[in-house]
């Protein structure tokens, strides 16, 4: 075969040439820890949607009928796990991002109002808990518009950053521009650090997101079995980006979610990874919202901060 292969996927990011950005304090690694905020907003014929959802513990989807048992399953997080999650983040004085669907706080404002008094940052992850891939723009613009109202309903203040479960729309940072406000997204997977993407002329900030140093790899088939190993999994990460932090910036995200981490044989885990954090000089603990902040003014695009 001959001929040129094109692509418009960049593979080579800043390769051995990344910013020289120092963290606040000299710190040799950003630790955005990501409080995921999804009970309420999983599908579900008891909440008026097309079908039940079917992913948690095991895969089983129930059709037809209303599935109280899934719906259980999803509210041990605001009822149990987040109470466990919160004195753990206030123990360690960490402050984190709840990343939260639109209908979650609709559903449990109290959520966000504690998060806010504990100076958690509280972010967009969409109206429901679903994929945005095969939306179709004037449903995805709807999406975006009713995750907005309600956070800020529940918040007081609107959020400045997005990440939609897993796939997006080709629209998607379009649109997230069209309704303004949005200082950065997650909708990557491919990077330790900040970069700028262009869209349609205009610089957005995009701040990778991990689904290796995640609690969802307790879920099925994903390797967590025991809170040590995530404990494990997650020191050895730190250790590693805070060791090449003391040549170059390096930002590592840690994913938990509600009704995962919040399980009782599970939480030793995440106090396990904070203690080991917090013991190592030059850790900032950052919401992601100050790390776009910080990146920003380091890397001379302090207009895009309030470039609503």
């Amino acid at each position: 075969m001959s001929g040129i292969i094109g692509s418009d996927r960049d593979f080579r990011g800043y390769g051995s040439a990344p910013p020289a950005v120092r963290w606040p304090g000299d710190a040799r690694l950003a630790v955005s820890v990501v409080i995921n905020i999804e009970e309420g907003a999983e599908l579900s014929l008891g909440q008026g949607d097309e079908r039940n959802e079917s992913v948690y513990e095991v895969v089983e989807e129930i059709s037809g009928v209303r599935d109280l048992c899934m719906e259980s399953h999803f509210e041990y997080g605001p009822r149990a796990g987040w109470p466990r999650i919160r004195k753990l983040l206030q123990d360690y004085g960490v402050r984190g991002t709840m990343n939260a669907n639109g209908r979650s706080l609709a559903i449990s404002p109290w959520l966000a109002r504690e998060g806010v008094t504990d100076g958690h940052e509280v972010a967009a992850h969409g109206w429901r808990w679903e994929r945005h891939a095969n939306m179709s723009e004037d449903e995805e613009r709807l999406a975006i518009a009713r995750t907005v109202e309600a956070i800020t309903a529940a918040a007081g203040v609107p959020p400045r950053g997005w990440h939609t479960r897993s796939a997006t729309s080709p629209n998607t940072r379009r649109l997230l521009l069209e309704q303004g406000g949005f200082l950065y997204d997650s909708n990557a997977y491919n990077d330790d650090l900040p970069y700028l993407v262009g869209v349609e002329g205009r610089d957005h900030l995009v701040l990778p997101y991990a689904f290796d140093t995640n609690d969802m790899r307790f879920q099925r088939g994903g390797g967590f079995v025991f809170g040590d190993d995530f404990a494990r999994y997650c020191i050895d990460a730190f250790d590693r980006l805070h060791e090449e932090g003391a040549d170059a910036p390096r930002m590592m995200t840690v994913g938990l979610h509600l009704r995962i981490i919040g399980r009782p044989g599970r939480i030793a885990g995440l106090e396990r990874f904070l203690a080991h954090a917090a013991s190592k000089p030059g850790t900032w603990f950052a919401r992601r919202d100050e790390i776009a902040r910080h990146w920003l003014r380091e890397t001379g695009r302090e207009e895009l901060i309030d470039g609503r």
